[in-house]
């Protein structure tokens, strides 16, 4: 038994039955599985691929930003045609 266990510990795990042990070790496990499940999902380059075009079509689609990007746009256009004319 773990030296590091004070004394009183030492009697409860002694005091435990086998089978409480065992449905614990069980619950234990069942948890832990359900823990790397979630973060294997979480962690998945193909969810968070996703997740992230969602966010930039999110902000994209917001009324200033539209109107900033085609602002933009306008005049990138704007500066080519003079600089193409110039030549």
């Amino acid at each position: 038994m773990a030296s590091w266990l004070t004394a009183e510990a030492r009697t409860n795990v002694v005091d435990r039955d086998p089978e409480l042990i065992k449905l614990d070790i069980a619950a234990a496990r069942e948890q832990l599985a359900l823990t790397v499940d979630s973060l294997a999902e979480r962690a998945n380059p193909q969810r968070l691929t996703e997740d992230l075009k969602s966010a930039v079509l999110r902000f994209v689609k917001q009324p200033a930003v539209t109107a900033t990007l085609v602002g933009m746009g306008t005049l990138t256009v704007v500066i080519l045609i003079r600089g193409i004319r110039r030549r």
